[in-house]
């Protein structure tokens, strides 16, 4: 290649650089004026840097098997912004595809069309859901983190106050300072200032009371001007209706969902596969990061080949339940150091699959594997099924999951050589198949390697059930798309 080639190939790409740089302030207008989403065949181009969103047109080739343009969305983008939507969820890569697709209408035509339903209904200031953070360890302080990621949406759910157990001078301070740097998900993306006279935590513009308590019918949150809030409690402390019920007495709470796997007969829900259970009840869990990872995967592969029976073994990361250094520890093997043992650990993921999932109830068991590494794990599903099928077969039925059906946000896929556990930090998505590590014959067994961030991925889990307990599930454009994606699921339940 000449050197005027390779002048050309960078000239292309600070031409396509300056696009995508265009488009970040439309962008950003339509989420904090008109609740206005956008996305790329299902990914958030909100808050994205100017090369995310390039990464993101070049994803699309895995689905129209081309780059999509920075060109040809910008146009779109600018007209959306012209059209004084409501809140929706708008995904300008399928938009451009079906304007692309026909020759009859100019695009101000077409998208008026598509998007009839809400244009010109103008912005939406909707009252946020009040939410209240009960324990601020590890998920409690992500789950802070996206929800203020989002706090500039016209309406949702806005982070009110967070209690935790006072431990002395300083401890505000000391708060704030762990919300700010993270070992493992790195810095705080905005600005933290801390009022310690008042007794909070001021992140993004969004004012955060801390709260000391030890008992959850102790505190009267409305004399914070807290009503209705949904509380989340991430102790695990309480795992049963009757001690999650505590928090309903408090003044101030409506509703209580646990970041943790429940007992008894509270419903675990794992996002994107039982949440249309959540309806109006008052308790609820969000399972477990494994459960979250594994079952959308299992349902998928269930609905299409049908699982007899199967086998989840873990490779967890290390967490706080486990000491750092040998001492006594209650439950078994788990006071040897977690830095550096492989511990042998009982899970529940198989159970709570099948309280998820009631097909699957009786045909899993699991186990885990506690491994020196601060975060990411994966979850190694082997499977009998009842329809034989080969890698390729597999692989592709996955990768078309992961893509267009219901199920998109909650799986993706890599074919990947190179990848490793620290290459999934910060994932999204609740599991990522690990295409490259598939074994499949032919016969009916099967295995599937399923890598996810057990922090945060889980805590997208976790926001996405929230969302959907505030009812804030916004109505999603094109409906084309839509319907095309619940109806291809739907031929694979069948």
């Amino acid at each position: 290649m000449s050197r005027a080639e390779d002048e050309q190939i960078f000239a292309d790409w600070v031409d396509r650089e300056s696009v995508a740089a265009a488009m970040v302030p439309i962008i950003d207008s339509l989420y904090r004026r008109n609740n206005v989403v956008t996305t790329v065949h299902g990914r958030r181009l909100v808050g994205r840097s100017t090369n995310e969103i390039l990464k993101l047109h070049r994803f699309a080739r895995h689905i129209d098997g081309r780059e999509l343009s920075p060109h040809e969305i910008l146009p779109v983008l600018h007209m959306l912004a012209m059209l004084r939507l409501g809140p929706c969820v708008v995904d300008v890569a399928d938009l451009n595809a079906g304007y692309r697709a026909q020759d009859e209408d100019d695009l101000e035509t077409y998208l008026r069309r598509e998007l009839e339903p809400v244009v010109d209904a103008g912005g939406h200031s909707a009252e946020p859901t009040d939410v209240v953070l009960y324990g601020f360890g590890r998920i409690g302080r992500l789950v802070a983190r996206i929800l203020l990621s989002r706090a500039g949406g016209a309406y949702g759910l806005r982070v009110r106050a967070i209690v935790v157990r006072a431990t002395g001078p300083g401890d505000l301070v000391k708060r704030a300072s762990l919300l700010r740097r993270d070992s493992v998900h790195g810095r705080f993306d905005g600005t933290i200032t801390v009022d310690e006279g008042a007794g909070t935590i001021t992140a993004n513009g969004t004012v955060i009371r801390v709260i000391a308590a030890d008992d959850p019918t102790a505190v009267d949150y409305t004399e914070y001007g807290i009503h209705r809030a949904i509380l989340v409690d991430n102790t695990g402390a309480r795992r049963d209706r009757a001690g999650l019920s505590e928090h309903l007495r408090a003044q101030g709470i409506a509703r209580v969902l646990l970041t943790a796997p429940a007992k008894g007969d509270v419903p675990n829900i794992v996002h994107g596969v039982n949440d249309t259970e959540i309806g109006d009840a008052e308790i609820i869990a969000a399972a477990s990061c494994t459960t979250n990872a594994a079952t959308p995967v299992l349902v998928a592969i269930d609905r299409r080949f049908g699982i007899e029976h199967g086998h989840i073994e873990t490779v967890h990361s290390f967490t706080n339940d486990q000491n750092l250094t040998d001492n006594y520890h209650r439950a078994g093997r788990r006071g040897r150091s977690a830095a550096l043992n492989m511990v042998i650990a009982e899970t529940g993921a198989a159970r709570a699959v099948a309280k998820a999932y009631p097909p699957l109830a009786g045909r899993l068991t699991g186990n885990a594997i506690r491994v020196p590494t601060p975060n990411v794990s994966i979850a190694v599903l082997t499977l009998t099924l009842r329809s034989p099928t080969d890698k390729q077969s597999l692989n592709a039925f996955l990768r078309d999951i992961s893509l267009h059906s219901a199920l998109q946000r909650q799986i993706d896929f890599v074919d990947s050589p190179e990848i490793v556990s620290s290459d999934f930090l910060g994932a999204r998505k609740a599991g990522v198949v690990d295409g490259l590590a598939t074994i499949a014959d032919g016969s009916e067994r099967c295995v599937v390697y399923v890598w996810y961030d057990n922090e945060y991925g889980y805590s997208r889990q976790v926001v996405r059930v929230l969302e959907s307990m505030a009812g804030g599930t916004l109505p999603s454009f094109p409906n084309v798309a839509a319907d095309i994606r619940r109806a291809e699921w739907e031929a694979v339940r069948s």
